[in-house]
């Protein structure tokens, strides 16, 4: 399972914004990356009707669940993960190493393995008031993750404001693509 294009592992978690996730693969392919989707539990959920859809875009399974042990990996070697959007569970969760979600298990061991990552958080602003997610992604920062968060990337939203449309991914697959041409 080899690919000539750098692969780029998109992981996104159940804000309104994965919705979108079909335009952001393509954009993606455009950019020249070999895209593969994973998705958290409920994103999955959220996605189901696509599913088919976006294998089909992307050419590999949709993942949201870890595989059985000794089963082949199903995807080629990531060059460069992208989390977005991620929620504040997801942040809190990779940060603290809570690998419950096949999503956050990858990128909690990508940091072990020295896979160049980046995310960009969406939270509301009451969320962001929490002591804990400033402390995650202060955490995520000193792992070595780019956190796309604050004046150069995303800026929270009051409760019920949010903006979905208007999420930066192209600040996500910009950095991606910054993070792959510096190895």
């Amino acid at each position: 399972m080899t690919t000539t294009r750098p692969v780029l592992y998109l992981f996104g978690s159940a804000a309104p914004p994965v919705f979108d996730v079909s335009g952001v693969i393509e954009d993606a392919h455009r950019r020249g990356f070999d895209v593969c989707l994973g998705l958290t539990p409920t994103a999955a959920r959220w996605l189901a009707s696509q599913k088919t859809e976006l294998e089909r875009l992307t050419g590999h399974p949709v993942r949201s669940e870890y595989k059985l042990p000794g089963e082949p990996d199903v995807w080629p070697k990531a060059d460069v993960i992208a989390v977005a959007p991620a929620t504040f569970n997801t942040v809190n969760a990779w940060a603290l190493g809570i690998t419950r979600d096949f999503v956050v298990g990858v990128v909690a061991e990508g940091i072990g393995k020295g896979i160049p990552m980046v995310t960009m958080p969406c939270v509301n602003a009451a969320y962001a008031q929490h002591r804990q997610f400033e402390r995650s992604v202060a955490e995520l920062r000193e792992m070595g993750v780019r956190v796309l968060y604050g004046e150069d990337g995303f800026v929270p939203n009051q409760p019920g404001q949010g903006k979905p449309t208007e999420y930066p991914w192209h600040l996500v697959l910009g950095a991606a693509a910054e993070l792959v041409a510096g190895r």
